[in-house]
C-alpha cells in the first residue's frame, strides 16, 4: 500500500488531496504547523487508521524525521499561498516558501522513496502579451515573492537530477476552485461567486486578462496519476495541471456567474494591481499523462452557489481569517 507524506495537507487543497487519496485506500502522512490556524480541516481524518497528522515545519529536520518513516513518496504542498500574503510576511514566505522547501528537497534524497512531487504556480508565466499559450518551456517571469520562490525551487529540484535517488517532479498548478474542508473565499472564482451573491457590487479590473483554473478533486486525481506512473514518463519533468477547457478571462468567469445571478452588480475597471496574464497550454499533461480536468469552471460555480444557498459558511463575515490567507502564526528559526 502506498503511503503517502503530504506536506501542507491541511490546506485548502490538501485537505481535499487527503479525502480523496484515503478513498483510493491510500494511506496519507500530514505534515502541517497550521500556519492559517486551520486545525479545524483535519477533524473528520481523525481516527482513519490510514491517517497520520503530526503538527510540526517542513523546515525542521526533527518533525522530517518523524514523518519519514515507511513513506512511498512525498508531495510538497506548503506555503504561503498568493501574492497579498507574501507581500505582508516577506521574511516568513522567505522561510516557508524557499528555504524550507529547498531542505524537503535535500533531506528526502537517501530516504528510499519513488517520487518526490513539487507543487509549483502557473503564475510563474507573469504577464504574457498577445495571449499567446504558454506551455513548460515557455519563458518564466514571475511577478510575485510567491512566484519567485517557486521558480527558484522548480529549478533546484530539476537540478538535482542524476544526483538524487528519487523521482522528481514539478506540477505547475492552476488557480484553485471547488468545495474544501478549509474554505477559501480569496480565490478568483470563489470570491466572485460570494461577493456577488451576498449582493455586493464587485469591481473586476482588467476583464480581458487570462488565467487557467483547475478544481482541487481533480489536483487530487492528477497526482495519484503522476505517483503511479512509470518513471520514464515523469522522471524530473514539469506539467502544467489543468485543462484547456478552463482557461478562462475574468469577464467570461463573471458572465458564468451571472448567468445564475442575474440581478449581480458588477462593474469593470482598467489598470488593477493585479497585471497578470497567462493563457496556459496543457498539451504535455493530456498527452503524456492521459489526464483531463472532469470539473469545469462552470460546475464549479453552481457547485458553490448551491453551497451558498444551503447556508453553508454563513460564519465568513464574522470568521474571516478562517476563510483566506490573511494572517498567520509563525516563528522564523534558524
Amino acid at each position: 500500500m502506498k503511503n503517502i507524506l503530504l506536506i501542507g495537507g491541511a490546506g485548502y487543497v490538501g485537505s481535499v488531496i487527503t479525502s480523496e487519496f484515503l478513498k483510493k485506500g491510500y494511506k496519507v502522512t500530514v505534515l502541517d504547523n497550521f500556519v492559517y490556524d486551520n486545525q479545524f480541516t483535519v477533524a473528520s481524518f481523525i481516527g482513519d487508521s490510514n491517517y497520520k497528522i503530526v503538527n510540526g515545519d517542513m523546515g525542521d529536520s526533527k518533525f522530517l524525521d518523524v514523518v519519514s518513516k515507511n513513506i512511498s513518496d512525498v508531495i510538497i504542498l506548503s506555503g504561503l499561498v498568493g501574492d497579498p500574503i507574501t507581500k505582508k510576511y516577506p521574511l516568513e514566505s522567505e522561510q516557508i516558501n524557499d528555504i524550507s522547501v529547498k531542505k524537503c528537497i535535500d533531506y528526502f534524497n537517501g530516504k528510499g522513496i519513488a517520487k518526490l512531487i513539487f507543487i509549483s504556480t502557473c503564475s510563474n508565466y507573469g504577464l504574457i502579451k498577445n495571449d499567446e499559450l504558454a506551455d513548460e518551456n515557455f519563458e518564466l517571469t514571475p511577478l510575485s515573492l510567491y512566484a519567485k520562490a517557486k521558480v527558484s525551487n522548480e529549478k533546484y529540484l530539476i537540478s538535482k537530477k542524476n544526483k538524487v535517488d528519487y523521482t522528481g517532479v514539478v506540477l505547475r498548478f492552476s488557480t484553485a476552485f471547488g468545495l474544501s474542508p478549509r474554505m477559501r473565499f480569496d480565490l478568483s472564482i470563489s470570491e466572485f461567486v460570494k461577493e456577488m451573491y451576498d449582493g455586493k457590487e464587485l469591481e473586476v479590473y482588467d476583464e480581458h486578462t487570462w488565467r487557467p483554473y483547475c478544481h482541487v478533486r481533480d489536483f487530487a486525481r492528477l497526482l495519484d496519476i503522476v505517483i503511479s506512473s512509470e518513471k520514464e514518463k515523469v522522471n524530473f519533468e514539469v506539467f502544467n495541471a489543468g485543462g484547456d477547457i478552463n482557461n478562462s478571462t475574468k469577464k467570461m468567469l463573471i458572465d458564468e456567474i451571472i448567468s445564475h445571478l442575474p440581478n449581480a452588480k458588477v462593474t469593470y475597471s482598467a489598470n488593477g494591481n493585479d497585471p497578470r496574464n497567462y493563457k496556459v497550454s496543457f498539451k504535455k499533461v493530456k498527452e503524456t499523462l492521459g489526464f483531463e480536468p472532469e470539473y469545469s469552471v462552470k460546475y464549479g460555480v453552481k457547485e458553490l452557489i448551491e453551497a451558498l444557498d444551503l447556508g453553508l459558511y454563513s460564519d465568513s463575515k464574522e470568521n474571516k481569517n478562517k476563510y483566506g490567507n490573511y494572517n498567520i502564526k509563525y516563528k522564523i528559526y534558524e
